[in-house]
């Protein structure tokens, strides 16, 4: 299932997500329902939730029926906190 599950996500949004500089990665896929992160300029961008309901749930339930939701779960990337970190470190003289 879960092979079929990358293969449907290779084919379908992945595509989609890299013209936009980004890509997911698939954490769980248990009882129909598939969590995943956004990765690139995709994570933390304000469109993200569109962007699940929207591209993500919608190709997978139209190609895989037992897909029943993908859940978006949210985090900041270690880049945005390495890059929040040295602009304080500038603005406090460290």
């Amino acid at each position: 299932m879960y092979e079929e599950l990358e293969k449907t996500l290779d084919t379908y949004v992945r595509p989609l997500l890299r013209t936009h500089g980004g890509d997911m990665e698939v954490v769980d896929f248990t009882d129909g329902v598939v969590k995943f992160k956004l990765h690139g300029h995709c994570a933390g961008c304000p469109a993200a939730d569109f962007t699940t309901e929207n591209l993500i749930q919608s190709e997978l339930m139209e190609h895989m029926p037992e897909v029943k939701q993908a859940v978006l779960i949210q985090e900041v990337s270690q880049s945005l906190l390495d890059e929040a970190r040295s602009i304080l470190k500038q603005r406090h003289g460290g």
